[in-house]
């Protein structure tokens, strides 16, 4: 007991003295300087970079991480010019003379990456969970116990063979594992997005590049994480190839659906932008991914159809060579309309629909001769059917409506005449509760029946 209380008065002592030094005050002004350079700096930079930011377009993560770090820009530049400062008085004088600046320099490099991080990671339960860790390593680094907490994690290990497996390096893997994903999947979203800016190439092989790009960074960050952890990959093959068969049996639809997706990026039979029809699904192609191919509909439903469904399936691609789709609208008109002027103005009425397509001259065909009717088909052709079918249909059929009423054009509707050729009685229903009438006689009769209402 005595031994403990005369350690740490001998640490007070010595934390008293080291506060009371004249380096104390030195290692202030230099931190003091240096913040005040890094403030100055990041003014001076801060109007280029928010220029800059809001030139980007379509890379929401790389956005969050910029406004993030130009708001901590003095920050950013303080770390480097403390870590400079300290190196040059630990170098010309003694080491423990850089002390506070060297904990200075942990707590803002500490505070910048959880802060940034908790601005990227939207889940709220991993930001606080790498805030934790993060002021811990601070705390047992500036204390001098983070070498002791190493050694004790490093002592809690199994060997399987030649390979040793400790919790201090389940933790180190745990983080160079997430840490390599997450920078692999950054670099991956920035180089597609990248990429999908080149216009010299088909949006076909841009989706395809892309995803080749996320997920050979992926297997990269995986297999260096391995790496980092003392894992021999070389030692991981046989091992690998009979997990493998396993899960090739199990994620056989997975691995079809990866299959047909590159099938369908190689031979460019679907691409973003594309109007399709599969079944009763219709609507364009709003994003390629490797399982799935996003259908988005002209109701605002997004469709995740299998790439599987798009290689084994009918599909029906309304912009695959050209963008030209004919429509078809059939009509029909009264026996005493002329067929010769019912055409005529029929073309007519399409001239003022702008999204008629004039590349191609639309016709009208007179086809039967129906039971009431001369019916006929009006077909027109459209350069934008994503943008629907079933409405330019309604408009050009109510043009056609205003156009025959103008010109005196009848669109007749069915009559039925039902004549019973049995004797009926024929009933007239009153509300004075009068007795039937008798019945008619006669080979052929119509039944009549009359109601009357009671009047209010």
């Amino acid at each position: 007991m005595e031994t403990a209380l005369l350690a740490i008065q001998i640490k007070a002592k010595a934390l008293w003295y080291y506060l009371y030094s004249p380096w104390t005050l030195y290692q202030l002004a230099i931190m003091l300087a240096c913040f005040f350079v890094a403030l100055k700096t990041a003014r001076l930079i801060e109007p280029r970079m928010e220029g800059w930011a809001r030139t980007i377009r379509g890379n929401p993560d790389l956005l969050r991480m910029l406004v993030a770090l130009m708001r901590r820009l003095q920050w950013v530049f303080y770390i480097p010019l403390a870590t400079i400062a300290a190196f040059t008085i630990r170098e010309y004088t003694w080491p423990s003379r850089a002390w506070g600046i060297d904990v200075s320099v942990q707590l803002a490099a500490a505070w910048l990456v959880i802060a940034v991080l908790s601005r990227i990671i939207r889940s709220r339960f991993i930001s606080r969970v790498i805030a934790f860790t993060g002021w811990t390593i601070v705390a047992l680094s500036i204390t001098g116990a983070l070498p002791t907490v190493m050694l004790a994690l490093d002592s809690f290990a199994i060997n399987f063979g030649e390979f040793r497996l400790s919790m201090l390096s389940v933790v180190k893997g745990i983080f160079l594992l997430t840490g390599l994903i997450w920078g692999a999947t950054f670099a991956g979203n920035f180089a597609d997005n990248r990429i999908q800016q080149v216009e010299d190439l088909t949006p076909s092989l841009r989706v395809l590049l892309g995803k080749f790009i996320k997920i050979t960074l992926i297997f990269l960050a995986i297999a260096a994480a391995l790496s980092g952890v003392g894992i021999d990959l070389t030692a991981l093959t046989v091992f690998s190839g009979a997990v493998g068969v396993g899960i090739g049996f199990g994620l056989q639809k997975v691995v079809s659906n990866f299959i047909s997706g590159i099938i369908i990026l190689l031979d460019k039979s679907i691409k973003p932008g594309d109007t399709i029809t599969l079944g009763e699904t219709f609507g364009w192609i709003r994003e390629l991914r490797a399982r799935f191919v996003s259908v988005v509909t002209r109701d605002g439903k997004e469709f995740l159809i299998p790439n599987e469904d798009l290689i084994t399936q009918q599909v029906v691609n309304w912009s695959f060579s050209d963008d030209l789709v004919r429509l078809d609208v059939p009509f029909g008109v009264s026996y005493d309309s002329d067929p010769h002027q019912v055409t005529a103005v029929a073309l007519a009425c399409l001239e003022d629909i702008p999204r008629v397509s004039k590349r191609k001259k639309p016709v009208c065909w007179m086809t039967e001769f129906g039971e009431s009717s001369l019916n006929f088909v009006l077909r027109f052709w459209i350069s934008d059917p994503q943008n629907g079918l079933t409405n330019i249909r309604g408009t050009v059929l109510l043009a056609v409506w205003d156009t025959f009423t103008e010109n005196g054009i009848g669109i007749p509707f069915p009559h039925r005449e039902v004549i019973l050729r049995t004797p009926v009685e024929i009933h007239h229903t009153t509300t004075s509760g009068k007795a039937p009438a008798k019945p008619a006689s006669g080979a052929t009769r119509r039944r009549e029946t009359v109601t009357r209402s009671k009047p209010d």
